[in-house]
């Protein structure tokens, strides 16, 4: 997942056009006056955050500092009397807004990896301070009217590119609307950016009291020693002494349900897990669910449009909701069909022991496990001590960078973070020059919301001098005390997905932000960090970083053949599952009437029995109630961009292994035509220069083995 928290600019002592802007000597003065780390540019390498001097009194007095100067910008550009131009009403628009989005590129991953109460406050009080800021940015019709007036003919290239972003970004905005519409939306953004707010706070709230707590070792039954003293500490951390507590992860199933042999503490973790936001208390989500969609809905009809995943896809790869219901749907009923032969092989194995029960979806990743050890003798636990968390890190991620794109990697433990846990290396590109600052969060923490994500604290920017500075965030859970990291194959696979994102920014060769590295429509961005996800199997890199932890020997051919094969086990579920999630999501958003809407656990159900995808033991990867990728986040009415990127990565990766695989030439390749450009070219075209044709779905299907 990436995140994408603001649009960044840079501040106007940059300006072609200085005339312009009161941006002068007087407000550099102004700057100057307030120490704070956040309003003055960082003097440490690439502007990488000053975390060792940023306190969280100091975002108040960024923000109003950087809104400030931000409005004096808009102002000249909307005031100008002179006839428009690329340089005095787009280029200015680009570059403006530099402290404010300083001062908002950290907060929000701090709110997101490591909030507080008081963090929590500011975001609560600044979200409607924000939204109308950007709506009197973006509704402005004068600044609209410029750009419509420019010549475009006189522009190529980038420039271009930039005026059709912002043309599209004003007209999605509601631009042309009537003054009265106007006030409309700006009312309806307002809280929107309120309720989005209220929901993260809720749901982090939620997850954090919904752990399970188990009275007795016994009921753990299964875990490790190292999971048990982890739940035992988690316990005494909240003063219930003699007692285990097992954490949630943000999705529906639970990653110690696989190895729970105590059946009913499998299923009180589910249920805490399923239920964990709909308990009638103060980290309910429901109400925030249904007061959101209803308002996204009337957003989208005050633009003309019929619902609002109509509004939100006409800038992304798919531009229609029914184009990205078809694909799901196509897709639905194969995995459907597979999922069920699946169910009837666990159910099998229930019989075979006698269990007396019908399969539960607290059940299948547990049975799932032994059926995978009968079909493939396969073993999770004996896959485990392989993929130690720095090994996998440094012998696996980056050795398949160095290998396909020649960068190289330094550790740096003299740049300040803002937790112990965070890491941070230097990234040289293949010729030996720094490229860029990355840095690394792994382990959960109650202050930190669910899921793994790519922020970047700096873009990559030519004609601002910018490299990029990059944050990847996890959520594996910290070994304690002496114990190594050992992490799932899944968590590899995760691993490498972010990076994958990572490299999409370290890679931007753009002279604009906006157009720069993860800039691109949801339905696109996850397309580089699925095809970074088969380089965690690749043989070469695998026997690189699989070594276990205690005997220092690379995994063996063997196991790694039972991976191998194993790979396309439970296809049908997690497909299932993921597509489930995504027809929740767009269902929400394409309701075009107020009766339509119903409460939030009636809604779902009738979604997912609408297209097929209600199937008891396989529950949708997320929960309406804590869908944050859809309520709290950015993906709303576009979370069938993973499966629509995913058919993009299958059909590239097909490409890549009829050509020699994953090696140096075919990286080389895939940076130049996907990795560099960002959003300054036709996406659709830049996919077609590099595999030959149009997206097909049949890609998809053959790779998931249906």
């Amino acid at each position: 997942m990436i995140n994408h928290l603001t649009k960044h600019h840079a501040i106007c002592l940059v300006l072609v056009n200085v005339v312009l802007f009161s941006c002068t000597s007087k407000t550099k003065e102004k700057i100057d006056e307030i120490q704070n780390p956040l309003v003055q540019k960082s003097i440490l390498q690439y502007q990488a955050p000053q975390f060792d001097l940023i306190k969280d009194e100091d975002f108040v007095p960024a923000f109003k500092e950087g809104l400030k100067i931000h409005d004096s910008e808009i102002d000249a550009i909307t005031n100008n009397t002179e006839a428009p131009t690329f340089e005095n009403t787009v280029l200015a628009l680009e570059l403006s807004g530099e402290v404010l989005d300083r001062a908002t590129n950290v907060f929000y991953n701090l709110t997101g990896s490591s909030t507080n109460p008081t963090l929590q406050a500011i975001e609560k009080e600044y979200a409607p301070i924000f939204s109308s800021h950007s709506d009197n940015i973006y509704l402005n019709s004068k600044i609209y009217n410029r750009i419509k007036a420019l010549d475009l003919s006189t522009l190529k290239g980038e420039d271009l590119k930039l005026v059709d972003y912002y043309l599209k970004r004003f007209e999605m905005a509601g631009a042309s609307l009537s003054s009265e519409d106007k006030e409309k939306m700006m009312e309806i953004n307002k809280k929107l950016s309120v309720l989005k707010t209220e929901f993260n706070s809720r749901l982090l709230k939620a997850r954090k009291e919904a752990a399970l707590v188990v009275d007795t070792v016994e009921e753990l039954d299964g875990l490790s020693s190292d999971d048990i003293e982890r739940a035992k500490l988690k316990a005494e951390e909240a003063g219930l002494e003699g007692k285990y507590v097992l954490g949630l992860s943000n999705t529906t199933q639970q990653p110690l349900l696989a190895v729970l042999k105590n059946r009913e503490t499998r299923r009180k973790l589910f249920e805490a897990s399923f239920t964990r936001a709909e308990k009638n208390n103060a980290a309910d989500t429901r109400q925030v669910v249904e007061e959101i969609a209803l308002l996204r809905m009337q957003k989208a009809q005050l633009m003309g449009k019929k619902n609002y995943a109509e509004w939100k896809l006409q800038n992304q790869m798919a531009k229609t909701p029914d184009r990205a219901l078809n694909l799901l749907s196509e897709l639905g009923k194969a995995s459907v069909a597979q999922a069920k032969k699946e169910a009837a092989n666990i159910q099998s194995i229930i019989d075979a022991q006698n269990g007396g029960f019908k399969l539960e979806p607290w059940d299948w990743s547990f049975y799932a496990e032994q059926v995978k050890k009968a079909k493939y003798d396969l073993d999770q636990k004996e896959l485990e001590p392989y993929f130690e968390l720095n090994s996998v890190l440094e012998n696996g991620v980056f050795y398949a960078a160095e290998r396909m794109y020649g960068i190289t990697f330094k550790k740096r433990t003299d740049l300040p973070v803002y937790n112990p846990d965070v890491i941070t290396y230097e990234v040289f590109d293949k010729d030996g020059s720094s490229l860029a600052l990355y840095y690394l969060d792994f382990y959960t923490r109650d202050t930190k919301k669910g899921g793994a994500w790519m922020n970047s604290f700096v873009n990559q920017s030519h004609y601002l001098k910018q490299k990029p500075v990059i944050v990847n965030v996890f959520n594996y859970i910290k070994p304690t005390e002496g114990n190594p990291s050992l992490i799932s194959f899944d968590n590899v696979t995760t691993m490498f997905h972010e990076f994958g994102h990572t490299l999409h920014g370290l890679f931007a060769n753009q002279q604009y932000v906006s157009l720069s590295g993860t800039s691109v429509p949801r339905d696109y961005v996850e397309f580089p960090s699925q095809i970074n996800e088969h380089a965690a199997l690749e043989p070469d890199v695998l026997k690189n970083y699989a070594i276990h932890y205690e005997t220092k020997e690379a995994i063996p051919q063997a196991l790694i053949d039972k991976l191998m094969k194993a790979e396309m086990f439970n296809k049908g579920y997690d497909v299932t599952e993921l597509l489930a999630a995504s027809v929740i999501d767009m269902m929400w958003h394409t309701v075009e009437n107020e009766a339509d809407f119903k409460s939030v656990l009636e809604f779902e159900k009738e979604a997912l029995a609408k297209n097929g995808l209600l199937v008891s033991e396989v529950p949708s990867r997320y929960h309406t109630p804590y869908f944050a990728h859809v309520w709290g986040s950015g993906y709303s009415a576009g979370y069938y961009a993973y499966t629509w990127s995913k058919t993009l990565d299958y059909n590239t990766y097909d490409w890549i292994k009829a050509n020699g695989g994953m090696n140096r030439e075919n990286g080389e390749r895939f940076r130049k035509h996907i990795l560099s450009v960002g959003n300054s070219v036709d996406l659709n075209k830049a996919f077609t220069d590099f595999v030959g044709h149009d997206m097909e779905v049949d890609a998809y299907i053959n790779n998931v083995g249906f």
